[in-house]
This record gives C-alpha cells, sequence and structure tokens, in this order.
C-alpha cells in the first residue's frame, strides 16, 4: 500500500499498515469520545481518558477509568461498541469488507494485507474467507444477543435490554469484556448474574468462539467432525484450548468459591477459566481469590487465545510449542512434534521470543507501575497482564492509577493487540538481514 507525500510516494508493508491503522481508529475515537455528546454529564471528558477508553475498546481489552454504563451516553456507549467491532474484527477486515461491499477490485497488495491480518496460511482464496469471517462474526454476535435477551428484556426492560443483549453479545465474541452493568453497581461486570445458566453459558461459547481463530472456523465449516482432516494448526488450537478451560477450572473449584452452592461454583470456576483468554468479564469478586488463585489468572491472560482470532495474549499455539519443545527435550528429540508432525526451529524461535516479550513487559511494567503507584507488584502484574493480553479483569485499581501509570497500560494495550512481532517487523522494515554466520556451541542449564 502506497501513501503520497506531496511528490513522494511512500510505500507500507502490511505490518505497518496494521499498526497505523489502528493508531488511526483509536486516535479517532478518542477524539468522539472526548465530545460532550459522549458523556452523561455533557462536559468534554479528558482527552487521557478518553484516549484509554478508545483503546481498551479497539484493542479488545476491557480495562477501563470510567464505568461504561453510567459515565457514557448511549452516543458514548455506540462509538465504543463500533470500536469493539473493528478491533475485534481487525482494522484490515473491516477496510477490505468495505471496499468489497463498495464493488471496488482488490490488488496484490490488499490481498497480502488481508491474509496476514487473519494469519491466513496462503493467499489465495483469502476474499471468499474475508467474507465468511465478517457474515459468520455477525450471525453469532446475533445469535448470542437473542440467547440473552430474555434475561436482559425482564431485568432492564424492552429496549435497554436489547441494548444491553447486542452490547454484551459482541463485546464477549470480540473478547473485549467491556460491560454496561455499572447501572447496577459501578464497575461491577456480570457479578449479579454469578448463578444464571443462560448469561454464563452464553457468554463463555462466545468467549471460546471468538478465541479459536478464524481458520478454526474455516476447518469446521469445511470437515465438519472429521478431526483427522483438520490443520495440525486447528487440532492444537483445540486441545490446547479445551485443557486451558478445564484444568484450571478444576483447580479453581477445589481451590476456590468454596462458599458457593454446588452448581453456582462450578459455573463459577468454568467462567473464570474462560475469561482470563482474553474477555475480561468476571462472575465473582477477583479480589477475594487466593494469590495462587490470581497468578493462575495471570497466566492464563498472558497465554491468551489463538492466532488469527479476536483475542489476544500470546496465543495458544505459542504456548503449545513451548510445551511441545520442552518434551522434546526431555525426550532428547531433535524437534517437536504434532500430531506425527514436526514443528520448525523458526517456529520454536519466534514462540520462545513472543512468550519471552509478553512475561517480560507483564513483570517490567508491572514494577514500575507498584514502584509509582506504591502499590502491591502481584497486583500491579495482574493489571499489566490483563493489559498486555488484551483481557480487561482488574482488581480494582484502574481508575485510581495516575497519568504515567495509565499510558503504560495504554501502550501496553495497543502492543498487545497489533502484536509485539507486528510492531518490530513495521518498525525495521527495508533492514538487511544477516547471511548465516559459522556454527558454534555454548552449554546451558
Amino acid at each position: 500500500m502506497a501513501l503520497k507525500l506531496g511528490k513522494r510516494q511512500l510505500q507500507l508493508n502490511s505490518f505497518q499498515v496494521a499498526t497505523l491503522g489502528f493508531a488511526g481508529v483509536i486516535l479517532t475515537g478518542a477524539l468522539l469520545l472526548m465530545l460532550p455528546i459522549s458523556s452523561v454529564s455533557g462536559v468534554v471528558t479528558p482527552f487521557v481518558d478518553a484516549l484509554f477508553t478508545s483503546t481498551t475498546a479497539v484493542c479488545v481489552t476491557g480495562l477501563v477509568v470510567q464505568d461504561t454504563g453510567t459515565y457514557w451516553t448511549v452516543f458514548g456507549q455506540s462509538v465504543i461498541l463500533l470500536l469493539i467491532q473493528i478491533g475485534g474484527l481487525g482494522v484490515v477486515t473491516i477496510a477490505a469488507s468495505i471496499a468489497m461491499l463498495s464493488g471496488r477490485k482488490l490488488g496484490l497488495m490488499q490481498r497480502s494485507t488481508m491474509q496476514d491480518a487473519v494469519a491466513a496460511p496462503k493467499i489465495s482464496g483469502i476474499v471468499r474467507l474475508t467474507a465468511f469471517i465478517v457474515i459468520t462474526t455477525l450471525c453469532i454476535e446475533l445469535l448470542g444477543a437473542a440467547l440473552m435477551a430474555p434475561v436482559f428484556c425482564r431485568d432492564f426492560g424492552l429496549g435497554q435490554g436489547l441494548w444491553m443483549s447486542l452490547f454484551h453479545s459482541i463485546s464477549a465474541f470480540c473478547n473485549a469484556g467491556i460491560d454496561l452493568m455499572g447501572i447496577r453497581e459501578p464497575y461491577s461486570s456480570l457479578t449479579s448474574y454469578v448463578g444464571n445458566p443462560v448469561i454464563n453459558l452464553t457468554v463463555m461459547a462466545l468467549i471460546v468462539v471468538g478465541g479459536i481463530g478464524f481458520l478454526t472456523w474455516d476447518d469446521v465449516r469445511t470437515n465438519g467432525f472429521r478431526l483427522d482432516r483438520y490443520r495440525t494448526q486447528s487440532k492444537v488450537i483445540l486441545l490446547t484450548t479445551g485443557l486451558l478451560i478445564l484444568v484450571p477450572a478444576i483447580g479453581f473449584f477445589f481451590l476456590e468459591f468454596s462458599d458457593m452452592p454446588l452448581g453456582q461454583r462450578i459455573l463459577s470456576s468454568l467462567f473464570q477459566s474462560v475469561t482470563p483468554r482474553t474477555a475480561g468479564f468476571n462472575t465473582v469478586d477477583l479480589t477475594a481469590m487466593t494469590q495462587a488463585g490470581q497468578m493462575t489468572m495471570i497466566i492464563l491472560m498472558l497465554i491468551g487465545g489463538s492466532p488469527g482470532s479476536t483475542a489476544g495474549g500470546m496465543k495458544t499455539t505459542t504456548f503449545a510449542v513451548i510445551i511441545a519443545c520442552a518434551v522434546a527435550v526431555f525426550r532428547r528429540r531433535d524437534s517437536a512434534h504434532f500430531f506425527r508432525r514436526r514443528i520448525g526451529h523458526d517456529v520454536v524461535a519466534t514462540a520462545l521470543t513472543l512468550s519471552f516479550m509478553y512475561v517480560g513487559l507483564c513483570v517490567g511494567c508491572g514494577m514500575i507501575i507498584s514502584l509509582v503507584e506504591d502499590l502491591p507488584l502481584l497486583t500491579c502484574m495482574y493489571e499489566t497482564a490483563s493489559a498486555v493480553g488484551t483481557v480487561g479483569l482488574t482488581l480494582g485499581i484502574t481508575p485510581q492509577l495516575g497519568v504515567l501509570s495509565k499510558g503504560v497500560l495504554i501502550a501496553l494495550m495497543y502492543l498487545g493487540r497489533v502484536g509485539g512481532l507486528t510492531l518490530i517487523y513495521a518498525a525495521l522494515a527495508g533492514q538487511r538481514t544477516v547471511g548465516r554466520l559459522p556454527l558454534d556451541k555454548i552449554t546451558v542449564g
């Protein structure tokens, strides 16, 4: 893609398009949220708060400095919902969809950018895949809203109930975790529905479906229940996602929520296992959980969802590759394996780089906020893991943070949604790679 600057033409690669696209949408959203019509009080919202809210919506994170249900008007909430939808599907996917609807033909560069945006393995069929993604997304979101509508309409009336259903369905599917429940109690998320199976199961299903990735949908559409025909990536995603839901849920059931009735305890354990990857809703008081439970959620937030999905984090496949690599070392194999398929060393190197980046950012930025705000390190790491993993869960410190700490979280949310490697590739575009150097060995471990 090319931009004209006077007589010069600046050629942008797909990584730069995605990076600048997200930045442009965030800034536009912030300016709209600053308008007096966006806030209930009718005043201009401070730029830092508007920028934070726009970033958390576009980056589908869910951390908020103003309660969404009580601070923003219907116009402001509509802006936030639109930003969530754009952020969930991706700026490139939305732009390509608009271009296709207008009848424009997409060139090779645009198709290549679309391929990178949805993590597709090949460029052929990318237009059909994008159309499938958009149509399926809208259908699933409408279905989720329809399932929750009876509950919300009963509690809030027809008009507001339908709005609440649509807002929370899109927010859940896009893994944003932004809610309107502040009209009951500020920053309460879905705690008032802790024992409601309709809301719990629907929101969990939307989170999982939105987080498994568009290519996995394509496999399900094409191959149905014939799992042996699925791509290796889809098999890894489904297996890893299942384990990351089941294992923490069992731990939460036995170590947390012991004072709840059995049915509510099962729902709470499952919900708090699903939502850290990377939705941001909660049905229990997170501050009442043990530090072990909070640390488990930090790990889940850093792992996040799957590639080419609405979710953030370092991704389930990254976690799976690291585990497979460790198993290969323990068993003295020369490479990691999945389903009788060997994983390349370049994939392992990328997985290790991403995990180091996410853990380093979580710990390092957590230390900065802890020093600046004089807060416990674990609490601050919970906040930074939530930001860089684009989750939105919080232990309640977000609204009280200073400008510097908010700036740190804004940067983490942006990096987490765009992708650390995307930013690096965009910044280092045009850099020449060094040829292969002589091989040598060092001792580790």
